[in-house]
């Protein structure tokens, strides 16, 4: 879009590229007792793309699915012409998941940056997730600078617009395994979560994930339903994601910039 840039005194008309924030409608599909139901679950405001990542990352993080073979498919919504709704994506359930839609008998909106207020409780990730994440991955702190680098000059999104966030995860070797970007924090994780899910990869072990802001209780949250083991964020941890981390001993990382970071919990992740 067209808009006009002010510096030093001066003013000038450039095209600049702006991030975009669209509502999108997650719904399951199943069925029980014999008779197929259609569930609203969430309303999200997020960057359009890898939308069926996005959809069933957030249904793991809520702990409505386990496993790739819960999911049997997805697709966008259709109108009575047949046309594709991109807005809405319909996950489909598998027959053998049990499922009782009356647990989410009413729509959830959850905000782009904050997540789904009034669930950030640590008993309801004890019960998502009753084991810790494992993995032996370990690498020294000069190493996650290169990290960083990967993972900024990967940022494609960010770099047309400046407008949105970004996690991306690795391997013990430093390949970058997938990166999501979204207007959302929880989204962009989301987006890589899911991508996991679908592609048989989780647990998550023996990887790094890296947040490009701060990282609150509902992303180490996902971290642990994941079985990521170590965290790193550029911003700050709150004292919830520094609990969480310490009672499923992950390493969390904040405030993370080449040659120098706070080390919040699992330090003996990292070599001298």
């Amino acid at each position: 879009m067209s808009i006009l840039r002010w510096s030093e005194g001066f003013s000038h008309p450039i095209d600049d590229s702006i991030a975009v924030e669209e509502p999108l409608e997650v719904r399951i599909v199943g069925s029980r007792n014999n008779r197929e139901f259609r569930q609203s679950i969430a309303i999200t405001m997020r960057t359009p793309g890898h939308d069926f990542e996005l959809a069933v990352g957030f249904l793991l993080s809520e702990g409505l699915i386990s496993h790739r073979n819960d999911v049997e498919n997805i697709a966008y919504c259709q109108d009575a012409q047949g046309d594709k709704k991109s807005n809405i994506v319909n996950v489909f359930l598998s027959p053998n998941l049990e499922f009782d839609p009356r647990q989410f008998s009413r729509n959830v909106y959850m905000n782009s940056s904050c997540g789904i207020c009034g669930r950030t409780t640590l008993d309801r990730v004890r019960t998502a997730c009753s084991t810790l994440p494992s993995g032996a991955v370990s690498m020294s702190l000069e190493a996650l600078s290169s990290l960083a680098e990967r993972m900024h000059k990967s940022q494609s999104l960010f770099h047309q617009t400046g407008g949105v966030h970004a996690s991306g995860l690795f391997d013990a070797e430093g390949n970058l395994l997938h990166l999501g970007e979204d207007v959302g924090r929880h989204n962009a994780l989301d987006k890589v979560i899911g991508h996991m899910l679908l592609n048989s990869q989780l647990p998550a072990s023996n990887t790094i994930l890296f947040l490009s802001g701060r990282a609150s209780f509902e992303l180490l949250q996902k971290a642990v339903i994941a079985g990521i083991p170590i965290v790193v964020a550029v911003g700050a941890p709150s004292s919830l994601a520094v609990e969480i981390a310490q009672e499923y001993e992950m390493t969390l990382v904040g405030f993370f910039q080449p040659g120098r970071c706070n080390i919040y919990s699992g330090a003996d992740r990292f070599q001298n």
